[in-house]
């Protein structure tokens, strides 16, 4: 999967949009939340659970291809590198669930 098919699914959610909040790192938002930290298309960024023991079946896993994402890992999210030993349709997977998660905690009024 490449970057560029990742951005594609991920836009394809309801109220998804693109921002670059810092340079060269693209991300997705709903609302005003980001669900996905994209970057550079190597890896994604997304919230695997409700906090740090929850997100770390995926490091178990996937030891070498998913990782605590640095400063906001405690709360649950890593990155999981992309064409590595995670299968394409368990990327996706993590996406909408890290979606699925990002829209419930938003306050209604910017809920898609």
């Amino acid at each position: 999967m490449t970057g560029p098919e990742l951005l594609s699914h991920c836009l394809a959610k309801p109220g998804a949009w693109q921002d670059e909040p810092w340079e060269g790192d693209v991300v997705a938002k709903v609302g005003s939340k980001i669900f996905a930290f994209i970057g550079t298309g190597e890896s994604v960024g997304v919230k695997c659970g409700r906090n740090r023991d929850e997100a770390d079946e995926w490091l178990k896993r996937y030891p070498g291809d998913a990782t605590a994402s640095s400063y906001i890992g405690r709360y649950g999210w890593n990155s999981l590198r992309l064409n590595g030993a995670i299968p394409d349709e368990e990327i996706l997977e993590a996406v909408d669930v890290s979606y699925d998660a990002v829209v419930a905690a938003l306050p209604k009024k910017e809920r898609p």
